[in-house]
């Protein structure tokens, strides 16, 4: 459905902005040197709205000398003293909450009420999180566990930590890479997606307005191969994040294995749907399109495989398809706008290359095809529904990060919960009943980092996102991320002041 609405001309004004460049080093905006331009074009119409510097490695070295430089400083602040900063760091992007909405619509093509309503107070709510997160960096409790010495543990930061964000959630990326890391006193540098590096520009200048230190967050803006290689491969940084496709967390995991550093990966995904017979069809049906099409289907715990047992299976593919039916593509900027267009045409193109290969083997029940008219020049695509693929099919194993699901049956819970597991990837995934048993064994028996009983999609601040197998491993948001970003350190003292123990005899003397 086409449905565009009065588009609002008031979008954020990128080339102003960042006029004196998309590197942000030290607390100031400024230029890359790699020698080559690259351009932030806006996917609802493939129109440029920002050309700028690429970083080389001179510029990852100047960011990452910036943030070792800052870092004794914020790490000998007290936690009071971080948590103040920031709260005050989400003060401030509160008050800029429409700036960054409008910048995150632009460069991604997300309708302005996801950016509004899901990706800015996300952010802010995850800046007050770890606000407060930062006070309660606890270890074991003080005691004599050898009986003659008092053990304690301490938390200490890590130092430089490298991170590599992604291009579908720019803005929520970089504060899940940054707000843990920096909460545990290290400081960071951190490479966006060079599609989208606007509103993690955005956050680093809110920081340094919020009085962080110069310093202690780097946003360096390159190319994956040149600048993002160069800073997981550097010998100053100590810990690599990196968010983004398994076949490129392979590549990221091979260089840090190279120089022994700390890492955490958050990769794909291709979240099963799991709908038993006593489901609530209609609320399975509508919970299947949104998690299914969140953010245009560019989320890697997006539903893209839903498994329904077989006497409610026909009921949801036509439920479904007539729910994906009514929604409205558009200007993301349009009050009336359900879903914008892919990142790139790219992906569009991809996306279609997908739906157009699985019309050999399965049914296309709706969508299929990128719209005409007035939004043909943006990598829109519509919602697609596939029935009557095979389990070992291209479709159902491969992640297509698109507004596609796909739909097969199953007969026993059983079957469904193998058929679940039954792919590389265990990021997140949903089951469906009324039945609280059969639910429980579902979260128990699906490999999964998440399962959402009835629901799909929704996260909270204060609970761990990170998944199994090949979706990699560490945890974002949440307490359980500081295990990524401290050092544990065990703090051991003598009680006895008794020069000769007796255990020094077990390597040399007599008792």
């Amino acid at each position: 459905m086409h449905n565009p609405g009065n588009a609002t001309p008031d979008r954020f004004p990128a080339e102003e902005r960042f006029a004196e460049g998309a590197q942000y080093i030290a607390g100031r905006l400024t230029r890359g040197t790699s020698g080559r331009t690259h351009a932030v074009v806006d996917p609802a119409s493939g129109e440029e709205v920002l050309r700028y510097e690429l970083a080389g490695t001179a510029d990852v070295d100047r960011a990452v000398a910036a943030a070792r430089e800052a870092f004794p400083g914020w790490a000998g602040a007290t936690p009071g003293e971080r948590s103040d900063a920031l709260h005050r760091f989400a003060a401030v992007l509160a008050d800029r909450a429409e700036d960054f909405a409008r910048a995150e619509s632009l460069q991604c093509g997300k309708p302005l009420k996801l950016s509004r309503e899901f990706d800015v107070p996300g952010t802010i709510d995850n800046t007050a999180f770890f606000a407060g997160a930062a006070r309660l960096l606890q270890g074991q409790s003080a005691g004599e566990y050898s009986g003659d010495h008092t053990s304690y543990i301490r938390r200490e930061p890590i130092g430089v930590v490298g991170s590599i964000a992604p291009w579908n959630y720019p803005l929520q990326m970089a504060a899940w890479k940054v707000l843990p890391a920096i909460a545990a006193g290290n400081t960071i540098v951190l490479k966006p997606a060079e599609l989208t590096p606007l509103t993690s520009l955005l956050f680093a200048q809110a920081a340094t307005d919020a009085g962080i230190p110069d310093g202690v967050i780097n946003i360096v803006t390159g190319t994956g191969r040149e600048a993002g290689e160069h800073l997981v491969g550097h010998p100053d940084v100590a810990m690599t994040s990196f968010t983004g496709s398994t076949a490129v967390g392979k590549r990221v995991a091979e260089i840090a294995t190279a120089t022994v550093k700390r890492l955490h990966l958050e990769l794909g995904g291709k979240a099963p749907f799991v709908v038993f017979d006593d489901a609530d069809l209609e609320a399975a049906a509508h919970g299947a399109v949104a998690g299914a099409l969140i953010n245009t289907g560019q989320d890697c715990t997006a539903a893209t495989r839903a498994y329904v047992q077989r006497p409610l299976y026909d009921a949801f593919v036509q439920r479904t398809a007539a729910l994906m039916e009514t929604v409205r593509l558009g200007d993301p900027f349009a009050a009336g706008t359900d879903l914008g267009p892919l990142i790139s045409h790219a992906q569009r193109d991809r996306v279609a290359g997908f739906v157009d290969r699985a019309r050999a083997y399965a049914r296309v029940v709706t969508g299929g095809e990128a719209p005409t008219g007035e939004l043909a020049g943006g990598a829109y695509y519509r919602p697609t529904l596939i029935a009557g693929a095979a389990q070992d099919s291209e479709v159902v194993q491969s992640e297509i990060f698109g507004p596609v699901l796909v739909v097969l049956p199953f007969d026993t819970d059983d079957e469904g919960i193998a058929l679940a597991n039954d792919t590389l990837y265990g990021l997140a995934a949903s089951a469906w009943s009324r039945d609280v048993y059969r639910a429980n064994r579902a979260t128990r028996e699906i490999k999964a980092g998440c399962v959402w009983v009835n629901d799909h999609i929704p996260i909270i601040s204060e609970l761990p996102h990170g998944g199994y197998k090949s979706s990699g491993y560490g945890k974002d948001m949440s307490a359980y991320s500081f295990e990524e970003y401290t050092q544990i350190k065990h703090v051991m003292f003598d009680n006895t002041a008794v020069a000769a123990k007796d255990w020094h005899r077990t390597v040399f003397g007599d008792r």
